[in-house]
């Protein structure tokens, strides 16, 4: 079996097992204690501390371990905007942020405070002109991505850190993608971090919090990590996570050029293998081990699970998951095709020879998929010299289907009225006309559903 789906969660290190094991009978204590064992575990604490703020390039009083990265991510951001609170409770995020960053700006609106989204280009990377025009008098924190998590782009984090430096406005980085490969670049002041996803154990995250950015930790009072993380430390846990991110760091320029060279491998040759594929994501500045791509006319669900017989773990953005039934965020915003969403992220240490089979199983197990669809008859009538094309009650990948079906039954300039009421359809069939140069019109409200206008161009 060939696990591509790092950045959900990589394999556990070896040297992270080792670290585990070794601090189970040596770290068991409270570190708080003063007795022999208890100072033992401290020494261990400590050290993890210093460990880890080295490979992040901060102070180790700086640095706070947390029960996980989505834990940190709220942490964070609730105490940078309870610090600030006299400023201002206006917030600035990307709309490609983690779920946990998102989560937490609609908490915030919820209890009154304002969001501003800034939006991304279609290879989903953000304008720091985005942030200078979002920042305004009473903006107590913005928040940026170092990397993406679902198309592997990276994110201008040192021009954003800059414009709101010169803002006198904190930048809280979600770091969680890129920190295995390298320090943050910029003039950062919080950044998070998880621990599973370079290869630590899961139940481990980093919040910092730079000196100088006023912080007010929220909830019940701890005199354990800052008062930022209560409860009794996983002393175990940290070591590991600690002492793993140093051994992926040694291996980290060697592995992402070579992990580099296999993602592009991908890039190239699966639009050459399957037709009606769009690679999505910035092409240069991405990830070192992730590639996404959507294949039109494809159930993703279904896609994966074809995969997943073949023996290939991946992952996918589309709307038609096991775990959403509405469009990715991530793909929504960046305007591209969402059905049949793959993301292959190769973690470490991935073979050659599962990059070349992968590309040798992909095209069939798309025709599989495309086959059992099957390209539904669609419901076709006319209203003067407009070709309607119902499909209210099905689901994507279905409606674009039977668009792409009739398509050729009207003449050139001739419109498709497509009635959906699927969400994905609002993202997909936009998509579709850019994919396959037609004229994407707009939508319109309909007695049932959406109406979605499409002009034939060629």
């Amino acid at each position: 079996m060939a696990y591509f789906d790092a950045a959900s969660a990589a394999p556990l290190h070896s040297v992270a097992r080792q670290a585990l094991l070794a601090s189970l009978d040596e770290g068991w204590a409270d570190p708080a204690r003063l007795y022999r064992e208890g100072r033992r575990a401290r020494m261990l604490l400590d050290a993890a501390r210093e460990a880890a703020a080295e490979a992040v390039g901060c102070r180790p009083d700086e640095l706070t371990f947390t029960p996980s990265g989505t834990r940190a991510v709220h942490t964070g951001i609730a105490g940078a905007l309870a610090g600030r609170r006299r400023t201002g409770r206006h917030l600035i995020v990307s709309a490609v942020e983690h779920s946990s960053v998102l989560h937490s700006a609609e908490a915030h609106e919820a209890a009154g405070g304002s969001v501003s989204r800034v939006t991304v280009d279609r290879a989903g990377a953000v304008d720091p002109a985005g942030y200078a025009g979002a920042l305004r008098p009473d903006t107590a924190l913005a928040c940026l991505q170092s990397a993406n998590h679902e198309v592997g782009t990276e994110q201008p984090v040192a021009a954003v850190a800059e414009l709101c430096r010169e803002a006198g406005v904190p930048l809280l980085v979600d770091a969680a993608q890129s920190l295995g490969w390298g320090p943050v670049e910029g003039d950062w002041s919080l950044l998070t971090a998880s621990a599973h996803k370079w290869g630590g154990p899961s139940g481990v995250g980093l919040l910092v919090v730079r000196k100088g950015v006023r912080f007010a930790a929220q909830g019940p009072g701890d005199e354990r990590e800052s008062g930022r993380a209560p409860g009794f430390e996983n002393l175990p846990a940290i070591v590991a996570a600690a002492a793993s991110l140093r051994a992926v760091r040694a291996e980290a320029a060697a592995e992402a050029a070579r992990l580099r060279e296999l993602t592009e491998r991908i890039r190239a040759r699966v639009p050459r293998l399957v037709p009606d594929v769009e690679v999505v994501g910035e092409p240069v500045r991405r990830l070192p081990g992730v590639v996404t791509f959507s294949c039109l006319y494809v159930d993703g669900e279904a896609l994966l699970h074809e995969l997943d017989r073949a023996g290939f773990s991946v992952s996918s953005g589309s709307s038609c998951t096991s775990s959403t039934l509405t469009p990715s965020h991530v793909l929504r915003a960046m305007g591209v095709l969402s059905e049949g969403n793959v993301r292959v992220s190769l973690p470490m240490g991935a073979a050659e020879e599962d990059v070349e089979r992968f590309l040798e199983v992909l095209p069939g197990a798309v025709a599989a998929v495309r086959e059992k669809l099957g390209a539904p008859t669609a419901a076709v009538a006319r209203e003067e010299d407009v070709l309607v094309v119902d499909s209210l009650g099905k689901r994507c990948p279905i409606p674009v289907i039977e668009l792409a079906r009739v398509i050729g039954d009207v003449p050139v300039g001739g419109l498709v009225r497509v009635l959906s009421d699927d969400e994905a359809a609002r993202l997909d069939i936009p998509a579709w006309c850019e994919m396959r140069g037609q004229q994407y019109v707009g939508e319109e409200p309909a007695e049932h559903g959406t109406a979605y206008v499409v002009r034939r161009t060629s």
